[in-house]
């Protein structure tokens, strides 16, 4: 496969992932900031632009955090190329470039997201309400995904996408978990309080993992086992340590096909070992923040070797 195809597939994957990221990132803040003030470290608005690391270049466009200007920001705003309209369009413009390599059904379900988006920006914005964006926004990203599940044939092209699924996913569960570090920090008398608990728990709805994570823990929702469903638990589908076990089928596969192994394979592999090596316990000991941070880090060094292996030459 030539590598410029391999780029346009991963990089649909992860635009689209990400675009799906944005929208539970909106509901978050909607659903928390329902709530009274925790006079916490920052207004639950400015935490989500800290989590997605963009608070800067929205403070040089629109100064304070206002939650309409976030939201425009984060969904509707071109000139942020991580917005949810932003990234729709890359992945159909990168899906458009790779047509032949794409089935009818996957290039249908990124055409129509495309289609809509326009539709939707056409609209006056005072008629549309967050939760409409949010449910679109995922329900077109839900349908992408079950498109290439369904009907992609098993090579090259399925690896590199679920290889730009997984770093995505990866880097936005972090991402997603984080937030609670910037809404929350520094008043530790909140840790453990039933509003820190309703915290976790209107994470866990916006990932849609509620209900599992009642399955796999049941009783009590705590910090403690929100992060090890989040972290460690390979049965849950966002967390850590199955983002990183896909990492290294898909890089492994890869390696098989081509017959050589890859920095990006003994990435992925030092990736998942300490995920599959750390404890709950050993994770807050750290601290949250720090051990979230440090995935971010080695996933984002992790994607530099995939696109130094496979993206940028001609592979053979």
């Amino acid at each position: 496969m030539l590598s410029r195809t391999a780029d346009n597939l991963y990089w649909i994957a992860r635009y689209m992932e990400r675009a799906d990221t944005v929208a539970r990132l909106l509901e978050v803040g909607s659903r928390i900031s329902l709530l009274p003030s925790a006079q916490g470290y920052r207004s639950e608005w400015d935490s989500l632009l800290h989590a997605t690391g963009m608070a800067d270049s929205f403070a040089r466009k629109y100064g304070d955090p206002v939650q309409r200007n976030i939201e425009s920001f984060l969904f509707f705003d071109r000139d942020n190329p991580s917005s949810i309209a932003s990234c729709i369009t890359a992945a159909r413009e990168n899906g458009r470039i790779v047509r032949t390599a794409l089935t009818s059904q996957v290039w249908d379900a990124l055409n129509t997201a495309f289609q809509e988006l326009r539709q939707l920006e056409r609209e006056e914005r005072s008629r549309l309400e967050l939760s409409r964006l949010t449910d679109w926004t995922m329900r077109h990203a839900a349908m992408l995904r079950g498109a290439i599940d369904a009907t992609l044939l098993r090579d090259d092209g399925f690896n590199f996408l679920n290889i730009g699924y997984y770093l995505e996913r990866g880097d936005n569960t972090a991402r997603l978990m984080d937030v609670k570090y910037y809404v929350l920090l520094p008043r530790v008398d909140f840790v453990g309080s039933g509003l820190d608990n309703y915290q976790w728990s209107t994470l866990l709805r916006a990932m849609g993992a509620q209900r599992a994570f009642h399955w796999a823990y049941g009783g009590e929702v705590t910090a403690v086992k929100i992060a090890d469903f989040l972290i460690r638990n390979p049965q849950s589908p966002r967390s850590l340590a199955t983002c990183s076990a896909g990492l290294v089928n898909h890089l492994g596969r890869l390696s098989k096909a081509y017959g050589r192994e890859t920095e990006a394979q003994v990435a992925a592999l030092r990736l998942h070992a300490g995920i599959e090596g750390a404890t709950v316990e050993a994770i807050f000991d750290e601290g949250l923040h720090d051990f979230l941070t440090r995935y971010i880090a080695e996933a984002a060094g992790l994607a530099n070797a995939v696109h130094d292996a496979y993206l940028s030459g001609e592979m053979r």
